[in-house]
């Protein structure tokens, strides 16, 4: 069953609608009340009306479904490039939708495998398991035929939405223009590429919605932790899997936030959330290819079935997880992050330049991971990041884990106006590990109310500071080079510069107090033209009743300083 044209364009339309009202109103109380000298009207509602453009977004995500709930997620955890009133009303926004009827996904399922249900298997359940706004999961039996080949005899069926392919493509449409329109928008083309942001989205859900990726990312994770006990993952029915369709093992467990169950079944919930951080810090940081959407969903606590102290148990190769008779059980790999070499050098540098408590370093850290655009001005930044250093920076991981919260939050609201008004973007693999460091610590916070996220990254970043010695040296060596090639060349550029003051050839430039001027008296102008505004307007207003004629005409005559004060900006750059 697909969407019928109308649908689709209704649907295109009611996004774009949506996106242009918002645009507007963002338009006139932050951009267009400041240009005319009236932000103090704007400033004291914008946290207010921030969230209530979330909350609208949030209804209409949860109304239209398909990819907006995968929008509303993805926005909710770019802290780089909005507000935080905006990505916290988003962050709850959860996956789940109305399930499509039975007869409906079956159609799905019996096109996409060519054959019937009652003959791919032995039976299928009409219940969901659950139903998420892309695709939905039943229960099955493979045939026996089947699951001698694939190992298992109890299987989940993945089956997509119907239309769930032309919704995807409309949503990805609409987003894509306003992608255009924000990139006409200076204040916010200044701080981030948005049709490249659409862009990094879009790659993402259409391998979302490409089963085939998703199994392949769970042989590829599988591999990783092969000979691992501590990890196990479901098995792929390659017969019963297509792009549409993804047949796997039905691994289902203890659902790893599941408190209560854990304890009956004999299981430390704190010695979970130790396994589960570890496992997860093992993929980001060592292997380099981790699961980036670790919600309690899609993570169980399985039991080991054998006794282990049995043969078979003590054959197999040590580990955390061995002695505790339990393992961790991953399931849905349609989102994976990838830490490439290049990432992972920037975070060595970044570690580093913490470590011995370089502000300069540390943006070159940033700015070479790719946080940074490279018309930043980090200037200030460096100045930030040194008064961190400052207060913070004689400590170590254990020592910065006692500091009041209150402090951070403190440096936090002095700094992160800052922080936003640079050109801030995070790439896509950085900001699904920061995104998958944040539910790391949600699900292990559920588990052990005592747990702290800086044990678990300790030794990591200690490692990647170990790893990092030789380009250290190596860059060390580059600096003392640079610095020597410079002190060679002084003694002659002293020499010159004194012959060109003798001669009076030395002329001294301010570049930055020039501009700086030049924007004051564009503002003096700017705010006399907003009085002349006012005045003409509220004269011809109060003139209107007596002389209508005269009172029109200053209204009218008003739209020039009007004019003047909305386009001075753009007058003075031509």
């Amino acid at each position: 069953m697909s969407l019928s044209s109308k649908a689709l364009r209704t649907r295109y339309r009611r996004i774009l609608r949506f996106a242009a009202l918002h645009l507007i109103q963002v338009w006139w109380f932050e951009l267009f009340l400041p240009r005319i000298g009236l932000a103090r009207l704007a400033a004291p509602g914008r946290s207010r009306r921030m969230r209530r453009l979330a909350q609208r977004f949030h209804k209409l995500a949860v109304d239209l479904g398909g990819l907006m709930i995968k929008v509303g997620q993805f926005l909710s955890s770019r802290l780089d490039v909005l507000p935080p009133e905006i990505t916290k009303e988003l962050e709850g926004l959860q996956d789940e939708v109305s399930p499509v009827s039975f007869p409906d996904i079956k159609a799905v399922a019996e096109q996409e495998l060519g054959t019937s249900l009652e003959h791919a298997y032995a039976s299928v359940s009409g219940t969901p398991v659950a139903a998420a706004s892309l695709g939905q999961a039943h229960r099955a039996v493979p045939s026996a035929q089947d699951a001698e080949l694939a190992g298992f005899a109890s299987a989940v069926v993945k089956i997509q939405r119907p239309g769930i392919g032309e919704i995807v493509d409309v949503d990805l449409a609409a987003l894509r223009r306003v992608g255009r329109w924000l990139s006409h928008i200076r204040l916010v083309s200044d701080r981030v590429d948005a049709p490249a942001l659409v862009e990094e989205f879009a790659v993402t859900s259409m391998e979302e919605i490409d089963y085939l990726h998703e199994a392949a990312n769970a042989e590829r994770f599988a591999a990783n932790f092969a000979g691992d006990p501590r990890v196990s993952v479901p098995e792929v029915m390659w017969e019963r899997t297509t792009r549409r369709v993804l047949t796997l093992e039905d691994v289902t467990a203890i659902k790893i936030n599941d408190v209560e169950r854990l304890k009956t079944a004999g299981i430390d919930p704190a010695e979970v959330a130790i396994e589960f951080a570890n496992v997860m810090f093992d993929q980001i940081f060592v292997q380099g290819f981790f699961h980036a959407d670790p919600h309690p969903g899609n993570i169980f606590v399985t039991p080991n079935s054998e006794d282990p102290q049995s043969s078979s148990a003590l054959d197999r190769p040590s580990g955390p997880g061995e002695a505790r008779g339990w393992h961790l059980t991953f399931i849905d790999f349609g989102m994976m992050g990838e830490i490439p070499e290049t990432l992972r050098d920037g975070l060595r540098r970044v570690f580093i330049a913490a470590a011995s408590r370089d502000g300069k370093s540390l943006v070159d850290g940033i700015q070479e991971v790719g946080v940074l655009l490279p018309s930043a001005d980090t200037d200030e930044l460096e100045e930030a990041m040194t008064q961190l250093f400052a207060r913070f920076g004689g400590m170590g991981f254990a020592e910065l884990k006692e500091v009041d919260p209150r402090e951070f939050r403190d440096f936090a609201k002095e700094f992160g106006e800052l922080v936003r008004s640079l050109p801030f973007q995070l790439p896509e693999n950085f900001l699904l590990m920061l995104r998958t460091v944040s539910l790391i610590s949600g699900v292990c916070s559920t588990l052990d109310s005592k747990f702290n996220i800086w044990d678990a990254v300790e030794p990591y970043a200690q490692q990647l500071i170990r790893d990092q010695r030789g380009p250290a040296v190596q860059d060390i060596a580059r600096r003392a080079g640079a610095t020597a090639a410079t002190a060679l060349r002084l003694p002659g550029r002293i020499s010159d510069t004194v012959d060109r003051i003798d001669e009076g050839r030395v002329t001294v430039r301010t570049p930055d107090l020039d501009r700086r001027v030049a924007a004051l008296e564009r503002v003096g102008r700017r705010i006399i033209s907003a009085v002349l505004f006012t005045g003409l307007l509220v004269t011809g207003t109060l003139l209107r009743v007596e002389n209508g004629f005269i009172g029109y005409g200053l209204m009218v005559v008003s739209l020039i300083p009007l004019l003047h004060v909305v386009f001075a900006s753009r007058w003075g750059r031509a």
